[in-house]
């Protein structure tokens, strides 16, 4: 007979796996954010099941990018930029910081006005007044509320997601179909088909991810009162690596897994149904009117469960993003950085912060339409991101940098794996763009 096991004891396994979760799980959840709910609604809508088996071969690339970067900030102790700063030159680090700035503001603004669109999905109020309203809110907390409190509330909202796995297991799913799209590539030689694919490895593997899981990791490493040898690099328990590791496999898995299921939910309400083309809010929401069919006014409550999760996961972002654009800022100019710290002791850091905002929000009263901004925001990163990536391929093969913690094998080999996809697809896209102007 097998004993069971305390009740007690498993509570204690069950309460110590989720006091694990950390930077990873918070840098999946920002990972789906308003970019990413856009582009994978759009590739759904527009190219139904084609474009599903991202999702799957995503996953291991992802993995060995955010895991090397949250090792490269455990080890040495510092983000991205920091080390870039000590072993490259002062040329890249500027290009690196730069490009990482430019890249994260544009995503800001793409964000802030997806959360603004959403909510007059609910409450008929002017744009302007949802945009202020919404950057407001974000530096109040990023800048007053403790780092501990505030990586407790970034987890919550990730909840916001589960409204599309429950859609697309509500609604009748030609699952053979869908299993086969998602395990055999569908490659389309066209310039539609490369701009949202590059999006979709864009908004995925983006580079605001990257900075920012290294220094969360640092701050993780605060948090707990890491002790450090004489040279200042942590001197890491056993289990922290572990951990960390363990943290970014739920994180990335979770986001696409979330990604996934946008993809399957969209192709068949939308893409089945002859919307191919996401314009507004509203009709990205249309595909969440199967989950709430059998309640009056069912579109209504459909565009408010969309307003829900785009705000909850726009208000998880957008800090993410103007988090990890002064981390590398601060690193880069040798200024006090991090959300642990008060504003007093790091206002150069906070002053990035505000405003990457305030640039952010400016960029919505430009003209640009806030649908296609989030698409188009997703590509821009998918090609800033292969400079990057090619840098923290080197930097996690060097023996010299990283010491016995450097990268192993298959970890080198699918962030390499990964910088060679990114950059093919860029180049494919480009070639496309080429072709197609040159065919006309």
């Amino acid at each position: 007979m097998v004993e069971q096991e305390p009740k007690s004891s498993l509570k204690k396994k069950v309460l110590g796996f989720f006091k694990i979760l950390g930077p990873g799980i918070i840098t999946g959840a920002a990972d789906d954010d308003p970019s990413g709910i856009a582009t994978y609604s759009q590739t759904g809508a527009q190219f139904g099941f084609g474009q599903l088996w991202t999702a799957l071969y995503q996953i291991p690339l992802l993995l060995a990018v955010q895991e090397a970067c949250g090792r490269i900030g455990a080890v040495k102790g510092k983000g991205l930029a920091g080390v870039i700063k000590d072993h490259y030159s002062r040329k890249i680090l500027i290009g690196v910081v730069v490009l990482v700035a430019v890249a994260n503001t544009i995503n800001i603004g793409a964000d802030i006005g997806a959360v603004a669109a959403a909510a007059q999905l609910v409450v008929n109020l002017p744009f302007w007044l949802f945009a202020v309203s919404a950057t407001l809110v974000l530096v109040v907390s990023e800048v007053l509320v403790t780092y501990k409190t505030y990586a407790n509330w970034l987890k919550w909202l990730a909840l916001a997601l589960f409204s599309y796995p429950a859609t697309a297991l509500i609604v009748k799913q030609p699952w053979k179909q869908i299993l086969y799209a998602t395990v055999v590539p569908h490659i389309e030689l066209s310039f539609a088909f490369f701009f949202i694919i590059t999006g979709v490895f864009g908004t995925s593997i983006s580079p605001y991810m990257f900075f920012w899981q290294a220094s969360e990791e640092v701050e993780e490493q605060r948090a707990v009162g890491m002790h450090t040898d004489k040279d200042g690099k942590p001197r890491l328990p056993r289990r922290f690596i572990r951990d960390m590791r363990i943290d970014t496999l739920v994180g990335m898995a979770s986001a696409e897994l979330a990604q996934w299921f946008i993809i399957i939910t969209t192709a068949t309400v939308l893409f089945k149904h002859g919307t191919t083309t996401i314009n507004t809010a509203a009709d990205a929401a249309k595909a969440l009117e199967p989950l709430v069919q059998s309640f009056p006014n069912s579109g209504q409550v459909a565009k408010d469960l969309f307003a829900v999760g785009v705000i909850g996961l726009g208000l998880l972002a957008i800090p993410v993003l103007a988090g990890s654009a002064a981390y590398a800022l601060a690193e880069a100019f040798g200024w006090k950085e991090g959300l642990s710290r008060k504003f007093k002791k790091a206002r150069g850091f906070y002053g990035i912060i505000i405003l990457s905002m305030l640039i952010g929000l400016l960029l919505n009263f430009v003209g640009i339409d806030p649908m296609k901004a989030l698409v188009f925001t997703a590509v821009f990163n998918g090609i800033a991101a292969v400079p990057l990536l090619f840098l923290i391929a080197k930097i996690n093969g060097n023996p010299e940098i990283l010491g016995d913690h450097r990268g192993g094998a298959l970890s080198r080999t699918f962030v390499w794996v990964t910088f060679g996809v990114m950059g093919l697809s860029a180049v494919a896209l480009l070639y496309t763009l080429v072709f197609q102007h040159a065919a006309r």
